[in-house]
């Protein structure tokens, strides 16, 4: 939020107690700017061009001792028009594959079981470097996603690999055939579909049509045994009529996802969805999400039919938190 210029405005005029004003990109600078407003008594703003590097080293204070998150890249080049992260956090930046791998290895030694990679588009992991001729160190044969799923699906200790987000668009054959041999890496993959009709893919600025999102999970669930999808859904997009929604229930009801991700659409300063002219009234929205919920719901619970009977692998994190004599689990 600190790289939008709206925001700082709003703090400065409402909230003039704030000592310290900083962005994402000069997280690493936070102890010199704390004791510079602890000594100089001066209020401290240092938000800087969101196209920044990337730093290393940072230490990282993590809720759990058996699941870790991996930050594989930073950035977005996409620019869907409901999304500010573009306009915040700059241009897509992967980080160098030595320093991932060395840090899962880490994670390994430490006992962790779990890694989920993220980046807002793990598909292009190193794809603008190459595309830019920007040199990188090359690591254990890494040079794209589906040869960073590979590498770390080597390190001993690791037991399961997660990524999110993933772009349709982007979805590779490589990374296909790296989910589907790699045995750590999850069968449940998320996938993002956004909306079910073409003309609000296009509106959203997704680059792709319901028709080839709907060929690529065909090529997905034949390629990759005992596949499950998961997926983000926005209702009420701005101009999104209710022939086109029912688009969206469509491409559910056919996909049958195994979790679904539902939002409201909200506007977002600074995106191009904001400036629509054409918003969807509220009550018409929440009608929608309730359908789609319903769908979802009913479509949960014939699924969960196909486990009862069956053995499955459980990652168990820990005691319930709101019942002692209970185990919480993670399904594989």
């Amino acid at each position: 939020m600190m790289q939008e210029k709206h925001i700082i405005d709003k703090i400065k005029e409402s909230y003039p107690f704030v000592d310290i004003l900083f962005g994402t990109h000069t997280l690493h600078k936070f102890p010199e700017n704390l004791y510079k407003a602890l000594q100089e008594k001066k209020k401290q703003e240092d938000i800087i061009d969101i196209d920044g590097e990337i730093y290393e080293g940072l230490p990282i204070k993590r809720d759990s001792k058996i699941k870790a998150s991996v930050t594989i890249m930073n950035g977005c080049n996409n620019f869907c028009s409901y999304c500010i992260v573009p306009y915040v956090r700059g241009r897509e930046r992967s980080r160098k594959p030595k320093d991932i791998i060395e840090e899962v290895r880490d994670l390994a030694k430490k006992g962790y079981k779990e890694i989920t990679l993220l980046g807002q588009n793990v598909n292009s992991y190193l794809r603008v470097e190459q595309e830019k001729n920007i040199s990188f160190e090359e690591y254990e044969d890494v040079h794209s996603f589906a040869t960073l799923l590979k590498a770390i699906n080597k390190i001993e200790g690791i037991g399961r690999i997660r990524f999110v987000s993933p772009h349709p668009k982007d979805f590779t054959d490589d990374v296909i055939e790296a989910i589907a041999t790699c045995d750590k890496v999850c069968k449940l993959i998320h996938l993002p579909l956004q909306s079910g009709n073409s003309k609000v893919l296009k509106e959203m600025n997704r680059k792709y049509t319901k028709e080839q999102y709907l060929e690529l999970v065909d090529k997905m669930k034949a390629k990759i045994p005992n596949l499950t999808l998961s997926t983000d859904i926005i209702v009420g997009f701005p101009g999104e009529t209710d022939e086109e929604f029912q688009d969206t229930l469509d491409v559910v009801r056919k996909v049958k996802f195994e979790q679904v991700y539902m939002f409201i659409y909200s506007r977002r300063v600074g995106t191009p969805g904001d400036k629509m002219q054409n918003q969807i009234p509220e009550e018409q929205k929440h009608k929608r999400f309730d359908k789609l919920k319903a769908l979802v719901e009913s479509q949960i619970e014939e699924n969960n039919q196909k486990y009862i009977g069956t053995y499955q692998t459980v990652l168990v994190e820990g005691e319930s938190k709101n019942n002692k004599d209970l185990l919480t689990r993670q399904n594989r």
